[in-house]
């Protein structure tokens, strides 16, 4: 293997260990739950879903998987809006 490409290899193995360099802020995710297919996005900072549950409580299941799955690099809203006061 090249040696510029072995460096490449290298710093992508860094930048992964450090999420905290990382913001996503546009993804969409087919999510196949248990009673069906969802569609998850994350768009201008603020989830949505077309399950049932988060058209009432803008927050779901899906939403808190995917929040785990990309810990720090994802607006961690779920939880801290329904927190009371």
């Amino acid at each position: 293997m090249q040696s510029s490409l072995i460096g490449k290899v290298a710093k992508a193995r860094s930048y992964a260990r450090e999420r905290h360099r990382m913001q996503i802020d546009g993804l969409h995710v087919s999510f196949h739950g248990e009673n069906g297919d969802h569609e998850v996005a994350i768009a201008n900072g603020r989830w949505s879903c077309n399950c049932d549950f988060f058209k009432a409580w803008e927050v779901c299941s899906h939403t808190m998987a995917l929040e785990q799955v990309l810990d720090g690099m994802v607006p961690r809203q779920a939880l801290a809006e329904l927190a009371p006061a």
